[in-house]
């Protein structure tokens, strides 16, 4: 996939999904009454109730449960129609695109919002880049007669057909369709439809290198995206502006964007974060109810047993010797739990301390640079020495992304030592996941003059879980680019030395390690690296983690290296199947 390319399918691919459903809000009024009245009308059928209400209120999780006991007992087909588009629609929305397509595939023509279900799976086929079949349910979603009073509906078809002409590499059928949908949004006033309009035609513009009009739909976007409240959106237009002005050479001003694009993430990152809080809280608040009415059924049969002790009295005897085993059978159960909590707690309170010595020192040091830093950019500021003002902004950008890094490390061990990081593997096309890393870290390959070579295989595809792959790539370029001399090279490539894995190797020629550091890195455990005068290998904490992640894989580590020869890094990873 070209830089150009991959650009626009990181664009189109986010906005889809969210635009063409979010905002179809007269459509999806409709929908949701006409669900409304088929709860009534199936009263008597609890699960399709339920199923139905989660639905309404986007409990994704609890209308997949409900909806598979409906369809389990069920004999009715306007009812199973209802629970697979339930099902699709959540699937999708947890982004589990195959098991979407499929639920929506059994849903039959008959269907009531059939209309509803042909772009539902235009666009499920278009995140599984199946473009040409994105296009067939897009068309006939066209087809209904409804479609054009629909403007929201109407204008997202328009724009999923544009959309998979881009990566059909169908230009003037791609311009045409989306300039359909420019015009449908000018008609409906709608912000969000605007920006999205602006931003694919855009890259329809980018990719084929007419950059003057590409620039200037990224720049309406950009704008556009000011007056509209949604955090997600005006990260990813400063994003595209940034890359747009890397790609033009204007560095400062794609340095400006980058940081606009940082801060909107985390204020993305922020929001998401008091929503699952909000969450939590009212579920624990229903637990909590729960446990209340419980309390009350107990004290109520309490009550009906005392009323008629004369004639349950044996019943009572033979219940408190019961209850008395029982509870003395859970008190020593409960006693051997709470030991093994206590010690569990112990282990995470001494990782938790033995992380606080070792990560405080980075993060001191780098607070301290960037203190020291900023001292003299102030000074700088009076002399109006431009060139040393570019070069201490740049050294402060250095500093606060490797804070960000080793934070980043910190959060990604702190869930894999709780085990709560989520692994999902699917099939991983190994070429352009190293093409996306290298393009991350370009700035600094060009501060140091360091010359990448991409030599991965393209016909490798290897099953992993992406967001780790990218962790443990991403820490193992930034070691290598670390210890590298300026003018050095770093090299990426494939050996092919088993049909069930491939191994991954990462070469560069730096500073090296000897023996003793390698064993040490090597070592099978699980907790962070010292030296032995107890100052930090780094913090130690980006190579434990790659070491965890990459085992999480199913995957293998190997370290050759010599001391002022640089390092070479095996990393072997299981095949997709059908690649194998």
């Amino acid at each position: 996939m070209t830089p150009k390319l991959r650009l626009l399918y990181l664009s189109i691919i986010f906005l889809i999904p969210v635009f063409l459903f979010s905002q179809i809000k007269s459509n999806n009024d409709l929908i949701i009454k006409k669900l409304q009245k088929k709860a009534v009308e199936y009263k008597s059928e609890i699960n399709f109730t339920k199923s139905q209400s989660f639905y309404v209120k986007k409990d994704w999780d609890s209308t997949l449960i409900y909806s598979m006991k409906q369809l389990s007992s069920n004999t009715n087909k306007e009812i199973a129609d209802y629970c697979h588009f339930f099902r699709g629609i959540a699937f999708q929305e947890k982004q589990l695109y195959k098991e979407s397509k499929k639920e929506l595939l059994l849903i039959s023509n008959q269907f009531e919002f059939s209309t509803s279900v042909q772009i539902h799976l235009g666009t499920v086929s278009f995140q599984l880049s199946e473009f040409k079949t994105a296009i067939r349910y897009y068309e006939k979603a066209l087809q209904s007669p409804q479609i054009k009073n629909q403007l929201y509906s109407f204008a997202k078809t328009q724009e999923g057909i544009g959309s998979s002409y881009i990566f059909l590499e169908e230009y003037d059928k791609a311009e045409e369709y989306l300039m359909k949908n420019l015009q449908i949004n000018e008609k409906v006033k709608n912000k969000v439809g605007f920006y999205n309009a602006y931003n694919i035609l855009a890259n329809l513009y980018y990719v084929q290198g007419k950059n003057s009009k590409a620039i200037y739909y990224f720049e309406k976007a950009y704008f556009l995206s000011k007056d509209i409240n949604k955090n997600y959106i005006k990260n990813l237009a400063a994003y595209n502006m940034a890359v747009v002005k890397e790609r033009s050479g204007d560095f400062k001003q794609a340095l400006v964007y980058r940081k606009e694009a940082e801060q909107w993430q985390d204020s993305v990152y922020n929001q998401n974060k008091v929503w699952a809080v909000a969450d939590y809280e009212k579920k624990f608040a229903v637990a909590q109810k729960q446990k209340q009415i419980k309390v009350l059924e107990v004290e109520n049969q309490l009550k009906n047993t005392q009323r008629n002790w004369l004639f349950f009295s044996a019943m009572v005897l033979l219940i408190l010797l019961t209850t008395g085993i029982y509870l003395y059978t859970q008190k020593v159960k409960n006693a051997k739990i709470i030991l093994l909590q206590k010690n569990k707690l112990d282990e995470l309170n001494a990782t938790k301390d033995q992380l606080f010595s070792i990560v405080s020192h980075d993060l001191r040091s780098s607070v301290n640079a960037l203190k020291t830093s900023n001292a003299k950019l102030s000074a700088t500021l009076e002399t109006k020495n431009y060139d040393e003002l570019n070069q201490l902004i740049i050294q402060n950008s250095g500093i606060a992304n490797g804070a960000y890094s080793l934070l980043d490390n910190l959060l990604h061990w702190a869930l894999l030592q709780t085990k709560q990081l989520y692994f999902h593997k699917e099939s991983v096309h190994l070429f352009s996941i190293v093409q996306q890393i290298e393009f991350n870290y370009k700035p600094l390959l060009l501060e140091k003059s360091i010359t990448f070579e991409n030599s991965v295989s393209k016909n490798n595809f290897i099953f992993v879980d992406l967001d780790s792959l990218k962790i443990v790539l991403r820490n193992l370029l930034d070691n290598a680019i670390k210890f590298s001399n300026e003018n050095g090279k770093i090299s990426f490539y494939t050996q092919e030395n088993n049909s069930e894995f491939c191994q991954l190797i990462i070469e560069d020629t730096g500073l090296g390690m000897d023996k003793n550091t390698i064993n040490e890195i090597l070592k099978d455990n699980e907790s962070l690296a010292k030296k032995g005068n107890s100052e930090t290998i780094g913090t130690g904490l980006g190579i434990q983690l790659c070491k965890q992640m990459i085992k999480k894989n199913g995957g293998f580590l190997a370290i050759e290296s010599e001391v002022n020869k640089g390092t070479k890094i095996r990393l072997t990873f299981p095949k997709t199947a059908q690649n194998g």
